[in-house]
Order: C-alpha cells, then sequence, then structure tokens
C-alpha cells in the first residue's frame, strides 16, 4: 500500500488583476502542508497585463 503524501495541490490567483478589474491569471502549484503552513505567495507572470505580479493561494 503506498504512503499518504504530505503534498497537496494548491492554486495560486493574481492579487493586481483583480485590484484592477481585469482577468487574474490561475497557476497550480504543490506544496507540503506540513512544513509551510500559511498562505503561499509568489512573483509569477500574469499573460494578460504582461508583467511579473503577486500571485496568492486561493481557498481549494
Amino acid at each position: 500500500m503506498a504512503k499518504k503524501s504530505d503534498r497537496v495541490v494548491v492554486i495560486l490567483e493574481c492579487t493586481e488583476a483583480t485590484k484592477e478589474g481585469k482577468t487574474a491569471s490561475r497557476y497550480h502549484t504543490k506544496k507540503n502542508k506540513k512544513t509551510t503552513t500559511e498562505k503561499l505567495e509568489l512573483r509569477k507572470y500574469n499573460p494578460y497585463l504582461r508583467r511579473t505580479t503577486l500571485h496568492k493561494e486561493v481557498k481549494s
């Protein structure tokens, strides 16, 4: 029987695009829920704004 993994799939959504009322880009990534208990915040590229913006983890 396989061991249950501590990694979960999370969705990162652009915060700057939602403030401007434009289309928010989303990325899917994995995180270890035991070592990283707080929400992820990463700078990722938003193709709709054509620049790198802050993406925060949304409730999945």
